[in-house]
């Protein structure tokens, strides 16, 4: 655990768009906090970025980075090595922050939660949790303040970019395609909305252009225990003027959605809205999510703050194989 009056020595492994985008604009201006080495293996990508950040240790190896003067990883790699780089770095005793999925399979995931011990922490980088109208609506949900929640609509529509093939559209590197990059996202949140209750069935669709290794778009419906459904719906290719996210929930007295956040409930009255404010924020909600997650993990390092296993993703992955298994099989799939 880092001292309370040292900086957190923070390793990035991965210069990629997400670690540019995101966490090294974040970490490299947070207080008490100092990114002391990046790797990648793209030795020009590593240098440039790091001169950028004013990172002093750089390296094409990821295993040279974890010194003993860091105190915590944050992984930013592409999917197919996030097994192999979380359950070293938990082995050198550090603490971690994984961008999802935290492996490939459900049996990785294991793999990796047998790996973490009481003295190194782990957290899966699920930033929809982190954003300031879902944990306000989600309050609502597991106070019972909606009734009984049958219904949950979600989704992640982006609107066609061309794009060259990156290992985000290679079956071998990123496990899928729309479904593994931005449904697996929206998943969680809905679970997590409703308190990860128990999956039942799942049934699936999915869409992959000719010539695609991997699903352009998906469709899902998830039975849950409680006679419950989440209804999901995602895509690379909208053809609109702008992208789409959205949570849609129906209760036995009341309902809500975002964004923006929405929440009406009834009342001896008659229908009432019920939208608590949510602070104001002078950056975009997405930036603003991962400001938060990355607090709460610094917060994780420091001994301030508990934090569970990630069981639940060994959960959601399981969700994952039995969506790619009933798309392909055409069937529904019992859980």
């Amino acid at each position: 655990m880092a001292s309370a009056r040292q900086p957190i020595r923070v390793a990035v492994l991965g210069a990629g768009s997400i670690a540019q985008v995101v966490h090294l604009p974040i970490l490299s201006r947070m207080r008490g906090v100092q990114v002391a080495a990046l790797a990648d293996r793209d030795a020009h990508t590593a240098r440039t970025i790091a001169e950028r950040f004013q990172v002093p240790a750089v390296s094409t190896e990821f295993e040279q980075v974890l010194t003993d003067d860091i105190d915590a990883v944050v992984i930013c790699t592409p999917s197919n090595r996030h097994e192999e780089q979380v359950r070293a770095a938990l082995r050198a005793g550090k603490h971690v922050l994984c961008e999802k999925p935290l492996a490939l399979t459900a049996e990785g995931v294991e793999r990796i939660l047998d790996e973490e011990g009481a003295d190194r922490r782990l957290m899966v980088a699920m930033n929809q949790r982190f954003r300031a109208d879902a944990a306000a609506l989600r309050q609502f949900v597991v106070g019972g303040e909606l009734g009984d929640v049958y219904y949950l609509k979600t989704g992640w529509l982006n609107r066609y970019r061309p794009r060259g093939r990156t290992w985000r559209e290679r079956k071998a590197t990123a496990g899928g395609g729309a479904f593994m990059d931005l449904g697996i996202q929206m998943l969680d949140l809905a679970l997590w909305t409703l308190g990860y209750p128990t999956p039942e069935r799942i049934s699936a669709h999915m869409y992959s252009a000719p010539g695609n290794e991997v699903e352009d778009a998906a469709a899902l419906i998830l039975r849950l225990d409680g006679d419950r459904v989440i209804n999901l719906d995602c895509t690379w290719n909208l053809r609109a003027k702008n992208d789409r996210q959205f949570l849609h929930l129906l209760g036995s007295t009341g309902s809500a959605s975002l964004t923006p956040l929405a929440v009406f409930k009834e009342m001896p009255a008659g229908l009432v809205e019920v939208t608590p404010p949510v602070p104001a924020s002078r950056e975009n909600a997405f930036t603003a999510s991962y400001r938060a997650e990355l607090q709460a993990f610094v917060e994780v390092v420091r001994g301030e703050r508990a934090v569970e296993a990630p069981a639940e993703h060994l959960v959601l992955m399981r969700l994952v194989e039995a969506a790619y298994r009933s798309a392909a099989e055409r069937r529904e799939v019992a859980l």
